[in-house]
């Protein structure tokens, strides 16, 4: 059975250099601010479905449960989806495919194959992938982006760390295994979400997700579009952390902690150093 489900046209998309960006709801996701980022970019003028993953194969529909909807054609049953866009760029040098969903219960290593199939189909040069985690972040401040490789060179030219954690994963930490050993370089980018503040809406986050994956990346994101949104939620958790001063303290504190780290390359030299990157690995092929 081949879980991939190409839409009629979706192998035919003709695609510039493009890069894969993926994100899923579940622990990898703290409200939901790296979907909601790709959700933002598979939005997109002239964005195009590519294709579904089948859910039947990596489901337990009792923990997941798909719903029913009543609409113009009757009754109809919504299944959890993982969907693949094609977003064009025509300003930047890559375009993109996005997949947004839902992190899968079963069959983790089939299922990154399914993406494996996608970037190889698509021509895809890099795959980035989007994460949320609760953390000790001041809501007063951008949230911060970090980024890794596992790939020394890519580490390297973008100034990047390398992964460290030892213990249970997720199915980002398999995809990220299966990606490089098929010889696709990945990278993951993971912001902090305020442990205090972690229900969904959270557009600081997903406007930090999105600005950070246009620094590396030099591909317009549209970030500055929920600069208002951002605002507006901070104002609401200010606040709320007036009416509580040991939480205001404890935000004062973090404030400093956060205000003590390094500035971050420009934007010119991340592109510049990812198209080296990128370039080295076509010579080499």
């Amino acid at each position: 059975m081949n879980e991939l489900l190409w839409t009629p046209t979706g192998r035919d998309v003709e695609l510039r250099r493009p890069l894969l960006v993926v994100a899923f709801k579940g622990l990898f996701d703290a409200a939901e601010a790296a979907t909601h980022a790709v959700d933002r970019l598979a939005s997109s003028t002239g964005s195009v479905e590519l294709a579904d993953i089948d859910p039947e194969t990596f489901f337990d529909f009792q923990e997941q449960r798909p719903f029913v909807r009543l609409g113009a054609k009757g009754r109809e049953i919504v299944w959890p989806t993982n969907r693949a866009w094609a977003v064009p760029c025509p300003e930047a040098a890559h375009d993109l495919v996005v997949v947004s969903g839902i992190e899968p219960h079963l069959r983790w290593r089939t299922f990154a194959d399914c993406l494996i199939e996608l970037a190889n189909t698509c021509g895809v040069e890099m795959i980035i992938t989007l994460g949320a985690l609760v953390g000790m972040a001041p809501h007063t401040r951008p949230l911060g982006v970090v980024g890794s490789a596992a790939n020394a060179a890519v580490a390297d030219r973008l100034g990047l760390g390398r992964p460290s954690y030892e213990g249970p994963t997720g199915l980002i930490g398999v995809l990220h295994d299966r990606l490089e050993n098929a010889g696709l370089p990945v990278v993951s980018l993971r912001v902090s979400v305020p442990h205090y503040v972690p229900n969904p809406p959270n557009p600081e986050a997903t406007r930090s997700l999105l600005a950070r994956l246009e620094l590396i990346t030099g591909v317009p994101t549209g970030h500055a579009e929920l600069d208002q949104a951002a605002l507006d939620w901070r104002r609401r958790i200010d606040a709320a952390v007036a009416d509580d001063a040991e939480l205001a303290n404890y935000v004062r504190q973090l404030e400093a902690q956060v205000d003590q780290s390094e500035a971050m390359p420009t934007g010119d030299d991340l592109a510049a150093e990812l198209e080296a990157f990128l370039r080295d690995q076509r010579d080499e092929g």
